[in-house]
């Protein structure tokens, strides 16, 4: 059984601004995250027959997502003997609406390599399971682990942020033994 582009259709809208937040991730710019969004809307319209009833149709969007922006990447690396986009134009209009924290939150996992910001972004902004962001990005369910294991320990060790008890005070520490001349 399969499912018509006009049921798809009428699905997409749910999924748009999920699916713009991933581009944005990937790309780090705006206007690359409409047109990777529309990219995949198109694409996931003609490829209709290709979905799978029953399954999840974020999960397959996400597929294309990635896909599209993979392809886009090569063929840049192609072209023009450079390899991703600078992580540059994302725009500040937002920045003074957010916490401080979050900013520096954003900035350090925009800090993060690609593959460690997308899987720390499909499993826990997205929600999708180990195995589900494994799918999406083509990859064995075990790199899924260390990636983002990897992610975890750099932003640990990278953290400057207050943690629970930082507002107490610590105990003095103890005065160094003398030591005879």
């Amino acid at each position: 059984m399969t499912i018509s582009g006009d049921a798809i259709r009428d699905e997409l809208g749910h999924y748009l601004s999920r699916l713009w937040r991933y581009a944005l991730v990937l790309s780090h710019r705006r206007d690359v995250a409409d047109d990777l969004v529309q990219a995949t809307c198109v694409r996931a319209l003609e490829r209709a027959a290709q979905f799978t009833p029953g399954s999840h149709l974020d999960r397959w969007l996400f597929s294309i997502l990635h896909s599209i922006w993979l392809n886009e990447v090569r063929a840049q690396h192609r072209r023009q003997g450079q390899g991703c986009l600078a992580a540059e134009g994302l725009g500040d209009a937002d920045n003074g609406e957010r916490p401080v924290w979050l900013n520096e939150v954003m900035r350090r996992v925009s800090r993060l390599p690609a593959a460690q910001r997308n899987a720390l972004f499909l499993v826990y902004v997205e929600g999708l399971s180990y195995r589900e962001a494994a799918k999406v990005l083509a990859v064995p369910i075990g790199t899924v682990m260390s990636r983002l294991a990897a992610a975890r320990l750099a932003l640990a060790d990278d953290r400057q942020l207050p943690n629970d008890d930082s507002h107490r005070k610590k105990p003095p520490t103890p005065p160094l033994p003398r030591t005879r001349r």
